[in-house]
């Protein structure tokens, strides 16, 4: 469903799973980061309309996210702790070359934000399946379809944006470079790594 080209293996979960507050604060981060990215687009695809409404809702959604694994995290006596740069959200922009062309752009953003809302959906299918921590595996599967219909949307404006062919054509490379380094990944407790 998600047309990712590499699945992550079932065995990282327990990596997660010895590392809970390093898991637990990469996500909180990234959920801070995925309403961020939805209010930059808001700022420089204001004339969107539907686009704007959109990602109003995800920004909303993604802040509540954050909310509720801080919350996990408190009642757990963790502290969020330092947000850590992001190498799977560097390494993704480095596919598209930068330009000027505002379309193109957009374009890019919506794909990346489609690929990193896909990876988490599908990192949290396998701690939903795998972690021995119930409260958490019962977390991360509600959090599944959020992450799923996120990527869609992201998947979707952008081949409202563009000829779906190339849009379809661009989307096929970037999944093959992605893969190619979530297979050197797997090996810390973070949601992207």
């Amino acid at each position: 469903m998600l047309g990712l080209k590499f699945d992550t293996p079932a065995s990282w979960a327990k990596i997660a799973e010895q590392n809970l507050p390093q898991l637990l604060t990469d996500h909180a981060f990234a959920e801070q980061k995925a309403s961020a990215s939805a209010v930059s687009l808001i700022i420089n695809f204001s004339e969107e309309t539907e686009l704007v409404k959109a990602m109003t809702e995800i920004a909303i959604e993604e802040l509540e996210h954050f909310q509720r694994v801080h919350e996990i995290m408190v009642s757990r006596g963790m502290v969020l702790g330092i947000d850590q740069n992001s190498a799977y959200a560097k390494h993704l922009i480095k596919f598209f070359p930068k330009g000027k062309d505002r379309k193109t752009n957009l374009i890019n953003r919506l794909l990346i934000s489609a690929v990193i809302e896909a990876r988490s959906c599908e990192r949290f299918k396998v701690l939903s399946e795998n972690l021995e921590d119930k409260e958490l595996a019962d977390f991360f599967k509600d959090l599944l379809a959020s992450e799923a219909g996120h990527y869609t949307l992201f998947l979707g404006f952008a081949r409202k944006f563009e000829d779906r062919e190339i849009v379809d054509k661009k989307w096929s490379d970037f999944l093959d470079y992605e893969a190619e380094y979530m297979k050197l990944q797997g090996k810390q407790a973070l949601v992207h790594g």
